[in-house]
C-alpha cells in the first residue's frame, strides 16, 4: 500500500523495524559515480515510524562529505548485506567522526547496509539502525532483511516514477497546450531532458537560446553568462534548495527577445526529488499578445490593477518593466503578484503566466 500512498510509509517503516527487530532504518536513492558528484534524490530516516529530518540534515550537511564508508558502499555488489563497521578501515574505526560521533549517538553504529541497483544507473541504499537484541544480529534477522530487498527496490522505483510524473504534470498541464510558450525541462546537472515543440524549434533556430552539447545556452555572451548563473541557482547541487529566477534573453537581430523564467522542481526536503526533472525553463516571446486585462480580471477574479500586472507579466515584462509602465514601485508590483498567488492558490510566476495565456484564444506564432 505504501508504494501507491506515500502517507503510509511511516507505518510501513515501523513494521520493517518490527519484522527485522531494529531500532530504525533509512532508505535513500542517489546517482553519480563518486561521493563528490553524487545527487541525492531521496533520504528518509525513521525510528519506529517517526521521521527524524533534523538528523537527515545534520548527516548530509556535516558528515556525509567526510564519511569514509560512502565510496565502499557505492562499490558494494547488488543486494549484499554488510555490517557498518566493515565499511571502515581499522584506522578509520578509531578516527572517523561519523563512526565515532554520529552513529553511536543515534543508535546506528551496529547497523547493517545494503546497496541495490536502481533504474537509470541510480543506487538504492537501505540502512538499519542497531538491532534491538543485545546479542547483535541473528541469521533470521539478516534473512528477513534479504526477503524485504525486492520490496524496497519496487517501492523506490514506483515512487520515483510517480514523482517524475507529478513533476511533469505540474509544469506541463496547460502549458503544452499554449502554443506561445517554449518549455524546457532540465535534470539535476542542468542537462536538457525534454522540450515542447515551440522550445525545440527555438533551440534549433538558435538565435536566442540554443542546445550546446545537451545544455541550455544563450546566443549572446552577456545573456549566456546571466543564464548560466540563474541556472546554477535553480539547480545548485546536492541537498541545497534551488531558487527561481527571471531574465531577458535578446537576439542578435532587432527582433524582440524572450523573457525566461526558471523554476526548480521538487524543492524543499531531500525526499523523492525527481531524478529526470530538476528545473523548468519557460521562455515567453516579448512580442505583445494583446490579451484583454478586463477578460483576465473577469475570468480569474482579479482587480483591474492586478489583471493589468498579470497581462504585462504574461507578455514577458519584468517587474522593473511593469513598475515603469504602471507608475508603481517594484515592491508594490511584487505585492500585487503575491496577492494574485493567494487568490489563485498558486506559488509560482509561471503558473500565473499559464493561467493568463490560457485565456488568449489565438496567440501569435513566433517568428
Amino acid at each position: 500500500d505504501a508504494v501507491l500512498d506515500d502517507a503510509r510509509w511511516p507505518a510501513c517503516s515501523a513494521l520493517i523495524d518490527e519484522a527485522c527487530r531494529t531500532r530504525g532504518n533509512m532508505l535513500s536513492l542517489a546517482s553519480g559515480q563518486s561521493q563528490e558528484d553524487a545527487e541525492i534524490y531521496l533520504a528518509r530516516l525513521y525510528f519506529r515510524g517517526e521521521r527524524d529530518q533534523a538528523l537527515e540534515r545534520e548527516y548530509f550537511d556535516a558528515y556525509y562529505p567526510q564519511d569514509e564508508r560512502i565510496p565502499r558502499l557505492i562499490r558494494l555488489p547488488d543486494s549484499d548485506v554488510v555490517h557498518v563497521a566493515s565499511l571502515y578501515t581499522e584506522d578509520e574505526l578509531k578516527t572517523s567522526a561519523t563512526y565515532n560521533e554520529l552513529l553511536p549517538t543515534n543508535q546506528f553504529q551496529n547497523g547493517v547496509h545494503v546497496r541495490m541497483d536502481g533504474p537509470d544507473g541510480t543506487r538504492i541504499a537501505w540502512s538499519s539502525a542497531d538491532p534491538v537484541d543485545v546479542d547483535g544480529w541473528s541469521s533470521d534477522q539478516i534473512a528477513a532483511i534479504r526477503a524485504l530487498l525486492p520490496h524496497f527496490r519496487q517501492y523506490v522505483i514506483v515512487r520515483q516514477t510517480l514523482c517524475d510524473a507529478r513533476a511533469q504534470g505540474m509544469s506541463l498541464t496547460g502549458l503544452l497546450e499554449t502554443s506561445g510558450l517554449a518549455i524546457v525541462h532540465l535534470d539535476g546537472r542542468g542537462r536538457i531532458v525534454t522540450t515542447n515543440d515551440r522550445a525545440g524549434d527555438m533551440l534549433r533556430k538558435g538565435d536566442a537560446l540554443l542546445d550546446r552539447g545537451g545544455f541550455l545556452h544563450a546566443r549572446l555572451p552577456a545573456d549566456d553568462a546571466a543564464l548560466q548563473a540563474s541556472l546554477a541557482r535553480a539547480v545548485p547541487g546536492r541537498g541545497e534548495q534551488g531558487a527561481s529566477g527571471s531574465l531577458l534573453i535578446g537576439r542578435p537581430s532587432h527582433l524582440p527577445g524572450f523573457t525566461v523564467h526558471i523554476n526548480p522542481v521538487g524543492v524543499g526536503e531531500i525526499d523523492f526529488r525527481p531524478w529526470r526533472i530538476a528545473a523548468l525553463v519557460l521562455a515567453i516571446d516579448r512580442k505583445p499578445k494583446g490579451i484583454d486585462p478586463a477578460l483576465v480580471a473577469a475570468a480569474l477574479g482579479l482587480t483591474p490593477a492586478e489583471s493589468r500586472i498579470a497581462v504585462l507579466l504574461a507578455e514577458g515584462n519584468t517587474v522593473r518593466d511593469i513598475a515603469a509602465a504602471t507608475g508603481r514601485s517594484e515592491k508594490t508590483v511584487r505585492w500585487h503578484v503575491q496577492q494574485m498567488f493567494e487568490k489563485r492558490g498558486i506559488s509560482r510566476q509561471t503558473d500565473l503566466v499559464r493561467q493568463v495565456l490560457s485565456l488568449d484564444s489565438g496567440p501569435e506564432p513566433g517568428p
